[in-house]
């Protein structure tokens, strides 16, 4: 059977990683890259040109970064998926990437079969984060979370509550799917509601409202 690779752009000012990134995309029979971007200044165009399903995105860049460059995607491009690369392990650029909707992050130091399971993890709608970074996430969200003023009623169900805490955790789908005692379809379908209902796009923006405002 055959499959549509994954469409994968990439963000690095590295001219010598952006080409590796490219070349270790294009071993996987799963993936193809279909851009490499000195940085974001010309994202929006960049994106619709390249129609990406990830965008692999280097924090720290030149002119635009990409902080900013997740922000503008994800205005733009709700459904590319966008994953971090980082050298940094900072609370406050991690808590600013998720925040502006990234969907995962992986350390630069990581191995390329790690990379290539990340771009897999975020394009099923998993966040992707290595533990000590995800650490670092949730330390990042207890000390600058922000409860809004206006608790709206979302209308999430018991169990769309239950797996929903197992997302603020770092569970993975399919973590959650075993701790919940349900099938992997079955906890897709209830991520499906609850980012319907939170009206997100990615586990990293659910987790951020569900924080935000208290849900669980």
């Amino acid at each position: 059977m055959n499959h549509t690779p994954i469409r994968i752009a990439v963000f690095d000012d590295n001219a010598y990683r952006r080409e590796s990134l490219c070349m270790l995309i294009n071993s996987s029979p799963k993936m193809t890259c279909v851009g490499v971007f000195f940085d974001c200044s010309n994202v929006v165009a960049d994106v619709r040109r390249s129609s990406p399903d990830v965008a692999l995105m280097d924090i720290d860049m030149p002119n635009v970064n990409g902080i900013e460059g997740v922000k503008l995607i994800k205005l733009n491009f709700p459904s590319v998926q966008v994953l971090m690369q980082t050298v940094f392990e900072d609370d406050d650029k991690i808590f600013a990437s998720i925040c502006a909707g990234a969907s995962g992050y992986i350390l630069k130091k990581s191995s390329p079969a790690q990379l290539l399971q990340a771009v897999e993890d975020v394009y099923r709608g998993d966040a992707a984060m290595t533990a000590s970074i995800a650490k670092k996430v949730l330390t990042a969200f207890q000390k600058n979370v922000i409860i809004g003023s206006n608790h709206e009623e979302i209308g999430l169900t018991p169990r769309e509550k239950e797996v929903l805490s197992y997302l603020v955790k770092g569970y993975s789908h399919k973590m959650a799917a075993s701790a919940c005692g349900l099938s992997i379809h079955t906890v897709n379908t209830h991520i499906k509601k609850i980012y319907e209902k939170l009206q997100v796009n990615s586990v990293a923006e659910a987790v951020v409202k569900a924080l935000n405002q208290k849900l669980i």
